[in-house]
């Protein structure tokens, strides 16, 4: 568990669950093909493990729309980032490669998924505003698992597209991108400072990675205030 400044914040893994075959076990994912008891089973139980009342599941859409939420719901449509002033209520973002960003302030907490798209398009900064503009100060952030620029290889067009702090060189010498640059990049210009949790998805069996496995689930990282 992570801590920021008025938050209490937990990167699950994949193990310790209920799911079988490709998802196993603790996938959080509802959209991926796996048995629907088995998500909300890990859905319950990660919530509790993680010392909450309830959960916020996002519908996720490699979109840049921002939600204030009050009370747990299992699937807020066409939503990236949700955020909160209500204690105890936890707020999930999924992934399988693309981060999940935490905001948190003194009584606020936002969560965001910010893949290529998301963080393009700027999910993050989005959450970060909507979280000012209902009132937090002092924030902070933290940026989880990810796959790592060395390992997210693209095509060349991508490449060329994509803003200067985002293009990587993979491991292969092939041109890649580097989601957690270009985010940390958009907070320090915010005035947010970020802490982080460096694994790549892809080069840490303990975490679910599409790049690996396209049939697979997704961990979460999620966050509450206390």
């Amino acid at each position: 568990m992570e801590l920021l400044r008025g938050s209490r914040v937990v990167v699950t893994g994949r193990t310790g669950g209920f799911s079988t075959g490709p998802y196993d076990s603790r996938n959080l994912g509802a959209n991926v093909g796996d048995v629907p008891l088995a998500v909300a089973r890990n859905r319950a139980l990660t919530v509790t493990e993680a010392g909450a009342d309830g959960a916020v599941f996002m519908r996720q859409v490699h979109g840049v729309n921002v939600e204030y939420v009050s009370g747990p719901h299992d699937g807020v449509p066409d939503t990236d980032a949700v955020f909160t002033d209500r204690p105890g209520l936890a707020l999930a973002a999924l992934g399988a490669d693309c981060p999940a960003v935490v905001v948190s302030g003194p009584g606020w907490t936002g969560a965001a998924h910010a893949g290529r798209a998301g963080t393009l398009n700027g999910v993050v900064p989005a959450l970060v505003n909507a979280l000012r503009k209902a009132g937090a100060t002092e924030l902070t952030a933290f940026i989880g698992p990810g796959i790592c620029g060395r390992c997210y290889e693209v095509p060349e067009a991508m490449h060329a597209d994509a803003p200067e702090v985002m293009r990587a060189t993979t491991r292969w010498g092939t041109p890649g991108l580097d989601l957690r640059a270009a985010l940390t990049a958009q907070l320090v210009d915010l005035g947010v400072p970020p802490t982080h949790d460096d694994r790549c998805t892809l080069e840490t069996p303990e975490l679910y990675s599409y790049r690996r496995a396209p049939r697979t689930g997704r961990h979460a990282v999620l966050t509450h205030l206390p």
